[in-house]
C-alpha cells in the first residue's frame, strides 16, 4: 500500500469516525471556542446533516447528468445539431447566475427547503458533464465508426456499444466536476432552511463560534477530496480499459 492510499484511508477513517462520534474530537475544538461555547455543533447529528448534504448533491447530479447527457447524445446525431448553440445556451444558464440568485428565483416558486436547493446544483451541475460528453463523442474516430458500421451495427447500436463506452472517461469526468461543485454549493442551501452541513457554518457564523464553522467546512472538504479521488480512480481504470491515456480525461 502506497503513500496515497494511506492517507485516502486515514481521511476517509477521520471522517467516519468525526460525523459519528464528533464529541470524541471535543479537545481539538475548544481553544477555538470562547464564553463557555460549545465546542462541537450541537443543533444536529453531524452524520444526518452530512447524510442530507450528499442525498441532495446525488439526487442533483443524477439529473444533471441524464439531461446532459441527453442533450450531448441528441446534438451529436445528424438531426440534432443545427440545436447545439440553443443547447450550450441552456446549459449555461446556470453558470451565469450565482447560486444565490437561483435560490431567490425558486423559493417563491417551490417554497424553501431541499428544492430550491436542489434546481440550483441541477442548474450548475449541467455545463461540465455536457461539454465533457460533447467532446467524448465527438472525439470518437471516424475509422471506428465505419468499422462498427461496417459489421452491421445500426446507428443505435453503435451509439450504446461503440461511442458511449470509449467517451465514458471524458463523461466521467465531467460528472466529477459537477460533484465537487454541487458539495461546495450545496452549503448555501441552508440559507433557505435546507438540510446539510452550511447549517454548521451559518450556525457557526451567527454565533461567532469558529469551532463551527471548521467543523462544517472540513467536513465538506473532506468530502470533496475523497469522492474526487474516488471517481479519478474509476476514470484511471476506465482509461485503462479503453487504452487511453490518463492525460486525456484529466
Amino acid at each position: 500500500m502506497n503513500l496515497v492510499s494511506v492517507l485516502r484511508s486515514t481521511a476517509l477513517i477521520l471522517l467516519v469516525v468525526f460525523i459519528t462520534m464528533p464529541q470524541a474530537f471535543a479537545f481539538l475544538f475548544e481553544p477555538l471556542t470562547a464564553n463557555r461555547a460549545p465546542a462541537i455543533y450541537n443543533q444536529g447529528s453531524l452524520l444526518f446533516l452530512t447524510l442530507q448534504h450528499l442525498r441532495t448533491v446525488v439526487l442533483a447530479t443524477l439529473a444533471s447528468t441524464v439531461l446532459a447527457i441527453a442533450l450531448g447524445i441528441f446534438v451529436t446525431r445528424p438531426s440534432g445539431a443545427e440545436f447545439l448553440p440553443l443547447s450550450r445556451s441552456l446549459v449555461n444558464i446556470g453558470q451565469t447566475f450565482p447560486p444565490i440568485a437561483v435560490l431567490a428565483i425558486a423559493v417563491p416558486l417551490v417554497g424553501f427547503g431541499e428544492k430550491p436547493t436542489f434546481i440550483a446544483l441541477f442548474l450548475y451541475g449541467l455545463l461540465p458533464i455536457f461539454e465533457n460528453t460533447l467532446t467524448g463523442l465527438t472525439q470518437v474516430s471516424p475509422q471506428t465508426l465505419e468499422a462498427a458500421r461496417g459489421m452491421g451495427m445500426s446507428a443505435r447500436q453503435r451509439l450504446f456499444q461503440v461511442e458511449l463506452p470509449l467517451a465514458f472517461p471524458l463523461i466521467l469526468a465531467g460528472i466529477r466536476l459537477s460533484v465537487i461543485i454541487s458539495l461546495g454549493t450545496a452549503t448555501i442551501g441552508s440559507t433557505v432552511a435546507a438540510k446539510g452541513l452550511g447549517e454548521v457554518i451559518i450556525a457557526g457564523l451567527q454565533s461567532n463560534n469558529i469551532a463551527f464553522v471548521l467543523q462544517g467546512g472540513l467536513v465538506v472538504a473532506l468530502l470533496a477530496i475523497l469522492i474526487h479521488d474516488g471517481l479519478g480512480l474509476v476514470e484511471r481504470f476506465a482509461a485503462r480499459k479503453l487504452g487511453h491515456s490518463p492525460d486525456e480525461v484529466s
